[in-house]
């Protein structure tokens, strides 16, 4: 079941920092690396959980726009390759655009292989590359620097219809209440050692593994309450019946029944009130 939500919706979506790099004969590897001067990434998140069985996954809908400016920072004309990588390749993209200096991209794009684009660009001036695309995932939305240890000028606006968030790396340097969910933004000036940007979806309870958990202890639970029915009957001197002792352990048995049947068609907490 989980493949086939895998499948339907994606994994867990991980979007990379872009990357651009010139010819250098005194790089290490031939190529000099450069940052972006300026990064305005726009994340929306809609939560959308989707039912399997018995089993609840965290299923969300995104859609991204990033916009990055390289700028050329020596005094000559520079060939500035920039690449961009998707996801996974196991995402679907849709309304997908990849422009370099106002240019769509004529790589073949597949979503295995990073998208890498040439422009020339002249001293001091910029090359702008704006990617946008919406998917879907399962379980968190992650944004990542990669092994860029410095961040310069960064901002990421993140919004959600869902009010429960959940950090696994750093927090957001601001926020505030949208309707039912957050308006969020990070903001890097000059950041060293910058965090990844993450949000975990809400979490859900799954019934096939509540009623699962009751129905293993329930003998557990009715032996305890046979010893202590055992103990006051001995203090109160009561002489109960083997066969009460019978319908108890049936009509505790009839609850565990009847409450892994009904938590397959009825909500988890009515279930557990009927049964």
């Amino acid at each position: 079941t989980s493949q086939s939500v895998l499948g339907g919706w994606g994994p867990p979506i991980e979007q990379s920092h872009p990357q651009a790099w010139y010819q250098s004969p005194g790089a290490g590897d031939g190529k000099a690396v450069i940052r972006p001067s300026e990064s305005k990434v726009e994340i929306s998140l809609a939560y959308e959980p989707r039912q399997k069985g018995l089993l609840w996954y965290r299923t969300f809908a995104a859609v991204f726009r990033g916009e990055y400016t390289f700028t050329n920072p020596t005094p000559i004309p520079q060939t500035i390759y920039v690449q961009f990588s998707l996801p996974s390749p196991d995402a679907g993209y849709n309304e997908f655009s990849f422009t370099l200096n106002g240019k769509p991209t004529t790589a073949n794009v597949t979503g295995r292989a990073p998208i890498t684009e040439a422009v020339v660009v002249q001293p001091g001036l910029q090359a702008t590359l704006i990617v946008g695309y919406k998917t879907r995932g399962l379980d968190r939305w992650t944004y990542s620097f990669g092994s860029e240890s410095r961040v310069q000028n960064f901002l990421l606006h993140m919004t959600t219809d869902f009010q429960e968030i959940d950090f696994p790396a750093g927090s957001p340097t601001g926020r505030e209440r949208s309707g039912k969910g957050w308006d969020l933004s990070w903001s890097f000036p000059d950041e060293i050692g910058a965090r990844p940007v993450s949000m975990e979806m809400p979490k859900v309870l799954n019934p096939g593994p509540v009623a699962s958990r009751i129905s293993f202890f329930a003998p557990v639970s009715l032996v305890f309450f046979f010893s202590v029915l055992v103990v006051v009957c001995l203090m109160q001197r009561v002489d109960l019946h083997p066969m009460n002792f019978f319908f108890l352990a049936a009509g505790c048995f009839a609850f565990q029944l009847l409450f892994a049947y009904l938590v397959d068609v009825i909500p988890l907490g009515m279930a557990f009130v009927v049964s």
